[in-house]
């Protein structure tokens, strides 16, 4: 099966984060029958993990294989190929496949671990660290235009609540507005100068949502925001910054974490960091990671997702090339 036949069949199975399942059915069936030792690392309701192994991995090739919502399905249009997935990251599984195949005929040692939930917490990764494995680098695919990048942001997400006294909005006075205070330490957080780095540049913050108060003619009680940051130093250090700009005004619950890594360059590319984060933050027991994949990232989470054929066949060349040298090095 070719590279783009694989991809078109793997867009066309819906794979929302937690409706895994049927992508992995197929997945794990077609590389058994293309010869590969297939373990199924089982997670809930049916999800699993899939770790495709010839000998004893030296080099790892990695990716997930869940999407954001919704799904559409393939459809091409000139040189590209669109649906939901396409660069992110069905792209990348699609190329991997096919060059770990050409590199498995060499004699190399190579392995594929497919992953489900990077979406929404990484729960497929973190329980994928767990299996036992001597892979000495992981090559993570995530749509980087092909180009190897230096580095990944860390994320931290919290949650702002802020509590009020309710009153009737003739006599604001008499209450205290939750959305008031909310916006003031929105403001402030928005105002900071937050932590930079000479590599993985600035951390960046989004107020992804705002909810409160139950009527335009009462003085809110309660109001609460979830925020987003991109960051370059570790949870610990923005948790700490965070809670001091806050001072008490609202509380502050963490939802989710991960912390900036650094990724390994290999000789003669050249290159860049990248704002989003990965699986790799969770995958620290296969290796020295690396992060490259078909596609722009600029093109994922949007209702045009897609990828060009170019590209896409470009990434298992890379691929190969690097799997080579790594699983020789």
């Amino acid at each position: 099966m070719s590279t783009e036949e694989l991809l078109k069949i793997l867009i066309d199975i819906p794979s929302v984060t937690g409706e895994e399942q049927r992508v992995c059915g197929f997945l794990a069936s077609h590389l058994e029958s293309d010869g590969w030792q297939v373990t199924r690392q089982p997670l809930d309701n049916g999800r699993f993990n899939i770790f495709a192994a010839a000998g004893d991995p030296v080099v790892t090739f990695s990716t997930h294989m869940d999407t954001v919502p919704p799904h559409f399905a393939c459809r091409e249009e000139g040189d590209r190929i669109f649906g939901r997935g396409a660069c992110d990251a069905k792209g990348s599984l699609a190329a991997q496949v096919s060059a770990a195949a050409i590199l498995r005929e060499e004699g190399a040692r190579i392995g594929l671990l497919f992953v489900v939930g990077e979406e929404r917490g990484s729960d497929g990764a973190v329980r994928a660290n767990t299996l036992p494995n001597r892979s000495r680098y992981l090559i993570n695919g995530e749509p980087t235009g092909n180009r190897p990048a230096s580095g990944t942001k860390g994320v931290l997400r919290v949650r702002l609540a802020a509590k009020g006294v309710a009153a009737h909005s003739a006599y604001p006075e008499e209450g205290e507005s939750a959305i008031l205070t909310l916006i003031n330490v929105l403001d402030a957080l928005q105002r900071t100068h937050w932590p930079s780095d000479p590599v993985l540049g600035h951390t960046t913050l989004n107020i992804g949502t705002i909810a409160g108060g139950a009527a335009a003619n009462i003085v809110p009680s309660h109001a609460e925001s979830e925020i987003m940051f991109r960051s370059v130093c570790g949870a610990e250090e923005m948790l700490r910054i965070t809670s001091g700009l806050v001072d008490g005004r609202v509380d502050v619950e963490e939802l989710y974490r991960c912390d900036p890594v650094r990724t390994f360059c290999p000789d003669g590319y050249d290159c860049e960091p990248v704002s989003f984060a990965t699986d790799i933050t969770s995958l620290g027991n296969w290796g020295t990671p690396l992060l490259l994949g078909p596609g722009s990232i600029r093109d994922a989470h949007t209702m045009h997702e897609h990828i060009s054929r170019r590209e896409l066949n470009e990434a298992v060349d890379t691929y190969v090339q690097i799997g080579r040298e790594l699983e020789r090095s």
